[in-house]
């Protein structure tokens, strides 16, 4: 584990790096860098929109007695996608995009929700509180 997060937080920005400088080569360093900063103010105010719809839904499902599984995924979703939109990077931003847009998001929490009905057959599920 420790090993994936150090090439995560190694190469990720390394990537990130790259492709801005070949980004910028293309269209411009100020276009580039007003490209990344666009993508952060429109992928924020999409983040906190589906945030709240989102947010509505839970509560509409918990008032009519249901648990709402999937939204509580589509939730996770949508907050590690602000986190990414967040984060300067083309990379980052096109991942934040795909996990707060609604259609893809789909992809992304059915994957989550298969990954975390294994773990919790293989009883690899855990969480900690402090």
């Amino acid at each position: 584990m420790f090993f994936k997060l150090t090439l995560l937080f190694t190469l990720g920005p390394l990537l990130e790096i790259y492709v801005l400088i070949e980004i910028g080569r293309l269209i411009g360093a100020v276009e580039t860098v007003a490209l990344v900063v666009l993508t952060g103010i429109v992928g924020a105010a999409l983040a906190k929109t589906q945030g709240l719809l989102i947010l509505r839904r839970i509560q509409a499902e918990l008032h009519q007695g249901e648990l709402p599984g999937d939204e509580l995924f589509n939730g996770l979703c949508v907050l590690v996608g602000g986190a990414f939109l967040i984060t300067p990077g083309i990379i980052s931003d096109v991942l934040g995009f795909l996990l707060i847009v609604p259609a893809s998001r789909t992809v992304f929490r059915e994957l989550i929700k298969r990954k975390v009905n294994r773990m919790l057959q293989d009883g690899t599920f855990q969480i900690w509180w402090r």
